[in-house]
């Protein structure tokens, strides 16, 4: 650290509490951020940087984009919310060199659990690593374009073309997960990559939370 044999300092949190033998216990942990400084109170020459882990609450997955759909201006939300899955399998389909297949399908058997809303596509894919990290949360599409593990991974911006091609339908933008939540109580995600053998799915239950 640059310290000279002679020279004193002290190690602070980043609120400046000095560590000592009595509150080593108590204010060192995994993750805390950690000054090295000649004093308690000097200033810092240059602008520090500190990881912050967030684990959010499951509301914040589950609730996220309510007040969206209902200020929807008197708006019928669920044609929007429909919107968010079908422009998701748009994405993944933008690529394909055949033909694009979308299909919305309402099951209402009984014998097969609750009424569900599938939204079935014959679109690339996703590997566990893309769905994991379609279980949590993302920046736009069109700001993490260099993402390729986002759940819109690969997303290549289309030529100008009309919006029900070019996966730019959702009126929102809070995403799948949260339109998921408006329209049901849980999300299964059955994908199988293009380029492997092995199926995967996730299931993000809220009853599960």
């Amino acid at each position: 650290f640059g310290i000279a044999t002679d020279e004193n300092f002290v190690i602070t949190t980043t609120n400046r509490k000095e560590i000592t033998e009595d509150n080593f216990g108590d204010l060192v942990q995994d993750g805390v951020t950690l000054y090295l400084l000649q004093s308690v109170d000097q200033m810092l020459l240059s602008a520090t940087k500190e990881r912050i882990d967030f684990l959010p609450h499951y509301d914040t997955l589950v609730k996220s984009g309510m007040y969206e759909y209902y200020a929807s201006e008197g708006q019928n939300p669920l044609p929007f919310a429909l919107a968010e899955l079908i422009d998701n399998s748009l994405s993944a389909t933008c690529r394909n060199t055949d033909i694009r297949s979308i299909q919305i399908k309402l099951l209402f058997d009984d014998s097969q659990g609750k009424p569900a809303v599938a939204v079935i596509d014959n679109g690339r894919g996703m590997t566990s690593k893309q769905l994991n990290n379609w279980a949590v949360y993302r920046l736009s599409k069109f700001t993490r374009q260099g993402d390729f593990e986002s759940d819109h991974s690969g997303y290549v911006r289309p030529l100008p073309v009309p919006r029900s091609l070019n996966s730019d339908i959702s009126y929102f933008g809070v995403g799948g997960k949260q339109a998921v939540f408006f329209v049901g109580q849980s999300a299964r995600m059955i994908s199988k990559p293009a380029d492997s053998q092995d199926v995967h799915e996730l299931v993000l239950s809220k009853e599960d939370f």
